[in-house]
């Protein structure tokens, strides 16, 4: 297996573009990473395209990569489709990385990419949906019911006053207010603890450029936000967007020759999971996959210099940081709380904004995690760069079967 470098990455704003397509989102993304890497789009040798939902929300089916790419002129090379969830364009990253590990070939393109924003809001809705096991859904829209009305009486019976609600929730932020009552609960972990975690990421954000949202937010002003499906408010929760980011994928022999060595980092792993079935107390695959990637790696979680996680809502980010190691189980909003996870802090996490606020156009948020880590193990992330920064960890996860994420990904970046 040989040695694995990116050399190169950009990404699009995200946000709400109406007036784009993906064609021209994606165009962007490339063009910046193809000129970033000083190569031209001839010298690629193969291209994987990560994206979750075009088909459902446009029609495009079967060749998205392929209708991106020869929009401006690139065609003649292999172009892979991947679609898996939230974690699509890292698993596209997975498969660059093997057949440039392989010897297959040199140089290789991953996209990410997502359209979001829709005109008919119930087409985003029925996407998400989608990344459910469908056949279960009126079982699952029951129990979310029920936990709903138990909480709004639990509520009543403490003498709290339900909250404003916010618009329209893909199903997804039920599962995660659900998991964080659950933790609440066996924990003793808070609704302020959440609240700290989204302050912090927007806070980060507001240091990025290309976030969906750019504004800082005090824990109080997260708090009094309007509720999504407690103890989740609005700020707590990833918005729907649209974007692209790409990256250049190379063989340690051709960065040479290009003389990009100087400005590429390692792929020290880079290993992906589906979830399963497990019983109460046992480790969980994120967990157990983390383990692998750090083996492959040769490091442990006290070696990492900052992680961009798949933070849907805060609570995202308060277990996966103990599933990775970051601290110990039921400790994640301690360990947020006291300022560890902010930039400056012990072991700074989502300095881009994380989902929460740079935004969560779903098939490109796996490669543009990783590339974020990039921009700072090369110094490139402007104010908000994690200073000495040498080891970053990406980790992305989509959809859900039964109680347990479909998709898991690590992969770790070494400067």
């Amino acid at each position: 297996m040989r040695k694995v470098k990116i050399i190169s990455g950009a990404v699009t704003k995200f946000g709400r573009h109406m007036d784009r397509n993906m064609k021209s989102l994606v165009a962007e993304a490339v063009t910046g990473a193809l000129a970033n890497a000083g190569i031209d789009k001839g010298q690629l040798q193969g291209a994987w395209v990560g994206n979750a939902a075009q088909g459902l929300l446009t029609g495009q089916e079967c060749i998205r990569g392929q209708v991106v790419l020869r929009a401006m002129g690139i065609g003649g090379i292999p172009v892979i489709n991947v679609e898996n969830a939230c974690a699509s364009s890292a698993t596209a990253l997975n498969g660059a990385w093997a057949m440039v590990a392989l010897g297959e070939i040199d140089v290789a393109l991953v996209i990410g990419m997502e359209k979001m924003y829709m005109e008919d809001r119930s087409l985003v809705v029925k996407a998400f949906t989608g990344g459910m096991d469908v056949e279960m859904l009126p079982m699952i829209m029951e129990n979310f019911q029920k936990q709903e009305e138990e909480v709004r009486k639990a509520m009543e019976a403490a003498g709290q006053a339900e909250k404003q609600k916010s618009g329209q929730r893909t199903v997804f932020m039920d599962v995660y207010a659900i998991g964080a009552r659950r933790h609440m609960a066996k924990y003793g972990s808070t609704q302020r603890q959440l609240a700290a975690i989204s302050s912090k990421n927007h806070f980060h954000s507001s240091m990025n450029p290309l976030a969906q949202y750019q504004n800082a937010m005090t824990i109080e002003e997260v708090l009094q936000a309007p509720e999504v499906a407690w103890p989740l408010t609005r700020p707590m929760c990833s918005p729907i967007g649209d974007g692209a980011a790409a990256a250049i994928v190379c063989s340690e022999d051709f960065a040479r020759r290009i003389g990009a060595i100087g400005h590429s980092v390692d792929i020290a792993a880079c290993v992906l999971a589906s979830g399963e079935d497990r019983k109460e107390g046992e480790t969980t695959t994120l967990t157990r996959l983390a383990r692998r990637a750090y083996e492959k790696a040769g490091i442990g979680p006290q070696d990492i210099s900052l992680a961009e996680v798949h933070d849907a809502t805060a609570f995202g980010e308060l277990y996966v940081i103990e599933d990775l190691g970051f601290c110990p189980e039921g400790e994640g909003g301690l360990f947020s709380e006291a300022g560890n996870t902010t930039l400056g802090g012990k072991l700074p996490v989502n300095v881009s904004g994380g989902l929460e606020s740079q935004g969560h156009p779903v098939g490109a948020t796996g490669i543009r995690q990783v590339v974020e880590l990039f921009w700072h193990l090369t110094g490139q992330a402007g104010k908000r760069q994690v200073q000495g920064a040498k080891v970053g960890l990406a980790q992305n996860a989509g959809g859900t079967v039964g109680e347990t994420e479909a998709a898991l990904s690590v992969t770790i970046l070494h400067a």
